[in-house]
Order: structure tokens, then sequence, then C-alpha cells
């Protein structure tokens, strides 16, 4: 089953994928300024607990789309996995989320909010437009001097259920849940700073509620996709792949990728320990069997030419965790033909090959005899890139799917 986020540049094309982008944008900001969102003074008023649109709108849009979203990832139309979620830096996102709530309550726009104001001809957010131009010049010239503190405290893709050890379904629920206790909170506090009865909610507020409630409840109960789902859902498409051996790139391909400077060689090296410390590939990045699921996360956040490689002794293990990355939907990963062993016969000397081949080693075992743990200290760790050998090109780099960054409405 096809799986959204939609490529819409492959499928539209450049331009078109732009048209698209640009309707979403006017929509978007349609709904801001229907909301009020556009006049400075209503927004600061949110902040004095006179006006609560900006968190009833806001969060209802939140909690509405948290729900169609692991919803339709429950359902198997949506991998999450490709869903921009932002890498969580704790302390800067702390600093950073004070300084922009001042600058929120000073100025009464936020950035998303003021380009809605500046549309409708509000002189006060082109004022604030033109201060957050001047602030991004400003922190890119500056962020050098504090680029530690910028790139510090580090946590990934970090999201509630990680930080409380429950499922999303759970977390769903809570936070639909928690959302609709606050709106009844934030209409009394509404009436009682403002000092005015408390409005009537519209008819159709407690069904949508309800219903709501129920499609997080479904969500929960459904729960969402393991490695093991994702993969049986693409089985038929990639096993095809691995029949045909389109996959598997020769040591040569390899060598090239790692010379060529317009691509990023990730070599992942499955292997144990021990096999790992006796020889493995200049740069390869050792990844335990054990680890490869949980790793799938931090590969997202490649650059786009990055072309991973997965590497064992031979190409069961190799496979295996091939499978497991391409069911979390990394992009542009390949599989060393033959592994390390094979690596070693194309590129070790002619003595080594002649004196410390191993005949009866199968499978998974290392094929070759090693007096010491030479690491990526031999010969044949980093091969003369400029050896012109001929092999069947088979990496074709893909489009990046997984968006790479946010933004704030």
């Amino acid at each position: 089953m096809a799986t959204f986020p939609l490529p819409l540049a492959e499928l539209l094309g450049h331009w078109g994928s732009y048209v698209i982008y640009a309707l979403v944008g006017v929509a978007f900001g349609m709904v801001l300024e229907s909301a009020g969102f556009g006049n400075s003074k209503l927004l600061a008023a949110q902040f004095y607990f006179r006006d609560m649109r900006v968190f009833k709108v806001m969060f209802t849009a939140i909690i509405v789309a948290m729900t169609l979203v692991f919803l339709a990832s429950s359902a198997g139309l949506l991998d999450y996995n490709l869903v921009w979620v932002p890498p969580t830096y704790l302390w800067p996102g702390i600093v950073g989320g004070l300084i922009m709530g001042v600058g929120f309550i000073i100025g009464g726009f936020c950035p998303g909010t003021s380009l809605v104001g500046a549309a409708t001809g509000k002189v006060d957010a082109f004022f604030f437009v033109g201060g957050v131009l001047l602030g991004i010049y400003l922190f890119g010239e500056t962020v050098d001097s504090f680029g530690v503190f910028f790139e510090s405290s580090y946590m990934g893709r970090f999201t509630l259920p990680d930080w409380l050890g429950v499922s999303y379904g759970t977390v769903v629920v809570a936070v639909v849940a928690v959302a609709l206790c606050l709106f009844l909170v934030a209409e009394r506090v509404e009436a009682r700073v403002n000092v005015r009865e408390v409005a009537r909610m519209p008819g159709w507020a407690a069904p949508a509620a309800a219903t709501l409630l129920v499609l997080a409840a479904v969500t929960a109960w459904r729960g969402q996709p393991d490695n093991l789902d994702r993969w049986e859902a693409i089985a038929k498409e990639q096993q095809a792949l691995l029949d045909d051996r389109s996959i598997y790139i020769s040591p040569a391909e390899l060598l090239g990728l790692i010379g060529d400077a317009q691509i990023k060689a990730r070599m992942l090296d499955v292997r144990a320990e021990r096999d790992f410390n006796q020889f493995h590939i200049q740069d390869a990045m050792r990844l335990p069997m054990d680890e490869v699921l949980t790793s799938a996360t931090e590969l997202h956040f490649e650059p786009a030419n990055t072309v991973f490689v997965v590497m064992s002794n031979g190409e069961g293990l190799a496979t295996e965790a091939w499978k497991t990355l391409k069911a979390e939907s990394v992009p542009n990963i390949y599989i060393l033909d033959g592994g390390v062993n094979h690596w070693l016969d194309v590129w070790a000397n002619e003595r080594f090959r002649r004196e410390n081949a191993i005949p009866q080693a199968t499978g998974e075992q290392l094929a070759w005899r090693f007096d010491a743990a030479t690491g990526s200290r031999h010969p044949a760790a980093q091969p003369n890139p400029y050896v012109n050998l001929e092999f069947e090109p088979k990496v074709k780099l893909e489009l990046k799917r997984a968006p790479t960054s946010g933004g704030c409405g």
C-alpha cells in the first residue's frame, strides 16, 4: 500500500509542487485571518487572559492534526517516519522559546501571524516583519559566537511517548482529553477576567469533541505499526529488489562512492565487535544488529546526498539489517555485494589472499585470518581510489522524501 507524505515534486514537477505550496499557504493565511490572528491587539490579549482564541484555535488545530496523523499511520495510510519532527536541543529550545515569547508579548505577533497582518495592510505588522528579518540576519552573523550552546543538549527526535515511556495512542488520548478540559477552563477564565457571563459554545462543539475523543480512542486501540508490520506492507516490492540483486553493490562501486565528493557514503558495519576490530573499511561505523532499529531515526537526519551501505562478513546479516532500515523508510540504502569477505578478496594483495584465506569459512564467518586486530590500519581498508575496475553501477540517488526542516505558523 502506498503511503503519504506524497512526493509532490516527483508527481507534479518543480513548479507544479510550488503551486500546491502557494495554495496551501494562502489557505493557511486565510484561516489565520478569519480567526483574528492578523490583529496584534487580539493576539496580545491572550497573555492577559482577556481573549483565549489563540490557545483555542491553535490547540484545536494541533489535536485534530495529531489525531488524524496517528490514525492514518495506524491504518497504514501515512508513514510517520517521513513526517518531520524537529530534533530536540533542550536548553537552546527553552531559551529560544522564552525569547520568542517575550517578543510575542511585546509585538503582538509571532513570525507567521506578522505575515498575515502585513498581507492585510497592518502597519505594526510591517514593523514586526522588519524586526524578524533583522533578527534573522543578526542571528546568522553571530551564531558562531555561541555555537557550542546552540548545538548543546541534543536529544534527537524526542517525543512525549519517548519521554513518558508509553504508546503514541495513549498520548493521543491523553492530549485530546486534557485539551478539551482546558478549553472549558479557558472559557471560564475569559468570563472572570472580562467580568461577563460565560459564552455559550456552539451546538456542534460537544458532538465534535466527542467524535475527536472516539477517533483518539480508535487510534490507541489500533496501535502504531511496528517494524515487522512496515516490512510486510512493502515486502513484495522490496523482495523483488533483493531477488534480482539490484541493491547489492560491488566493492568497486563502493570505493567509487567513497571517493565521490558529491556523495556522502555512510558505511554501516553490522558485524560482531571482534570481527570489526580485526578488520573494517576505513570510516565504516559499527552498528550492532540489536541497535539497527533504534538507529533508523537518526539516519533520517543525514543530508539528502547520503548513500547508506550495509555490510557484514557475508550478506545474511546485512540483508536483515537492510530490511529493518528499509521498513523504517531510510532512503538510498544498499548492501555490499559479498560483504567484507568479498571486499578483501578484491582489494587485499595477492600475498594476503594466498596466506590468510580460510577455505572452510561459510556464511557470516570472517573468511580471512588476521594475526592482530588491524581495524582500518590494514592496507585493504583504504584501497587506491584511482584503480579503474569495471562494474555495473546500481546506486540511483533517490530524492529525500522526508522534509528537512519545520517552521512556525
